[in-house]
């Protein structure tokens, strides 16, 4: 009998395959581009984004399962793909201004961005513990590079060093959570995981123990939860500032986007046997995040503590586990990736030569020299505190309603508290602005990229406030695929 190969569909990593081409196009052409015209290498990174992009158009609708099940495509993987490219899109415009002022090198620099986002947009498809581990280590080593582009910097070096060594311990006990996970069942396959743990009692299993407890840890080290947050503040002040964007937004979309698909299409019939230990590193994450952020004086380790609270919220979602409770947990991770990736890029517009312009005293009568500059803040202040009428209003509205369905009173009353704690430190850049005069050398580094990621992350940050549906149909529909 002679062996069947397997059903391979090309078309359904054909937006990754576009970018990946791309990516390598770029690292090849970069060499023949002169140095006074290096800003098309930019130009040529945010063309192959779009391609991607609209290479997904004729997807929506389908679903395919290819490469012996290892990869599905569906509306869940085509909704962040998009995601994903946005985001890069945006980091793409903000890191022009930045890299020239910083002497970073745009070949290598665009092309890393593209193969982490490459990784990003594999790992909601991944519906096999190898291609999941794939995927994220494709992501992750372009971070580990991407982190530390700043050679010459120490901060920069250090935040390399720091960033690798957690994220390869974070993938050693992934990996060794697979094997526990392989062991017992004898698959890597999360519908075949599933329907093996559906006839078990994890806790009469303690290979399922270990390797539940090992996916959470290494899981946890991703988001950057509470006990494995350590690396976060020090990596994020640290990295390039555009790249510490791209990992508070899309870094952690993506690892979220996979979290859901391991734990709930591989454990999903036992959640009554993980939500406890959730529950716990959701409180404890939320509230040490926020108490800590208050005593920031540094606008990237502050956004840092920031993105570590806003790790616990959406967990909330993940704990309650309905289908209300993952379709918050969508909504909430687009609306904080844009809103995120504004107040960044609002710290870039500080930087210039020999001065990064990240603490909060730069931020000093920012008010009085540019009212709009100062008024967007604030905007993209009310949504990382959850205030209407804006896109952090609405996923926080998702997430604690999810709870509260889910019977999970105490955690949301604990997320409302942490809520109104995070509106102390995110209006002291606010009181340093409008209530301190300005500093003689203060100046803005605008550029027409800087200018449209502004622009753009404003309008969806206050658009998904004012007019949500479309963003909640589409997150309600991607979720389907996991009742």
């Amino acid at each position: 009998m002679e062996p069947t190969l397997p059903d391979i569909q090309l078309i359904a990593i054909l937006p990754e395959m576009i970018l990946a081409f791309l990516a390598c196009a770029l690292f090849a052409a970069d060499s023949f581009v002169p140095k006074e015209n290096k800003r098309q290498v930019g130009y040529f990174a945010i063309g192959a984004l779009v391609l991607s992009g609209l290479s997904t158009i004729p997807l929506w609708g389908q679903e395919i399962s290819t490469f012996s099940g290892m990869v599905s495509l569906d509306f869940y993987a085509l909704f962040f793909k998009v995601v994903f490219l946005a985001i890069s899109t945006i980091i793409i415009l903000i890191s022009g201004r930045y890299i020239e002022i910083e002497r970073i090198n745009m070949g290598e620099y665009y092309g890393l961005i593209l193969f982490a986002t490459v990784g990003m947009m594999f790992m909601p498809s991944a519906t096999d513990l190898l291609s999941f581990y794939l995927s994220l280590e494709l992501m992750s080593m372009s971070f580990y590079v991407l982190v530390a582009f700043m050679r010459k910097d120490p901060k920069s070096v250090e935040a390399g060093i720091k960033y690798f060594l957690t994220g390869v311990f974070a993938s050693g006990v992934i990996l060794y959570g697979i094997a526990f996970l392989y062991g017992a069942s004898g698959t890597t396959n999360l519908n075949e995981i599933a329907t093996f743990i559906a006839t078990q009692e994890i806790g009469k299993s303690p290979s399922l123990i270990m390797s539940f407890v090992l996916l959470i840890t290494g899981f946890g080290f991703k988001i950057a939860a509470v006990p494995f947050h350590m690396w976060a503040p020090d990596v994020y002040e640290g990295s390039p500032t555009p790249i510490t964007a791209f990992l508070s937004a899309g870094s952690k979309a993506a690892a979220f986007s996979v979290m859901l698909r391991v734990l709930i299409n591989g454990f999903g019939l036992s959640t009554g046997s993980w939500w406890p230990i959730l529950w716990i590193v959701a409180v404890l994450t939320m509230t040490l995040g926020n108490l800590i952020a208050m005593t920031q004086t540094n606008m990237k380790r502050l956004l840092a503590y920031s993105s570590i609270a806003h790790a616990g919220y959406i967990l909330m979602g993940l704990i309650a586990a309905t289908q209300l409770g993952f379709a918050a947990i969508l909504i909430y991770l687009v609306g904080y990736a844009f809103m995120t990736l504004g107040a960044f890029t609002l710290v870039i517009l500080l930087c210039r030569t020999n001065h990064r312009g990240d603490q909060i005293s730069d931020f000093r009568g920012l008010a009085r020299t540019n009212p709009l500059i100062a008024a967007t803040f604030i905007l993209f202040a009310l949504s990382l505190v959850g205030i209407p009428p804006t896109a952090g209003f609405v996923g926080k509205l998702f997430l604690f309603n999810a709870a509260i369905q889910g019977g999970f009173y105490w955690l949301s009353i604990i997320g409302i508290l942490n809520s109104a704690i995070s509106l102390y430190y995110y209006f002291k850049v606010v009181k340093a602005m409008y209530m301190e005069d300005p500093p003689d050398d203060l100046k803005l580094s605008f550029s027409p990229g800087m200018k449209v990621a502004v622009g753009f992350t404003a309008f969806v940050t206050l658009f998904l406030g004012l007019f949500p549906e479309p963003l909640i149909k589409a997150a309600l529909t991607s979720v389907k695929i996991f009742l």
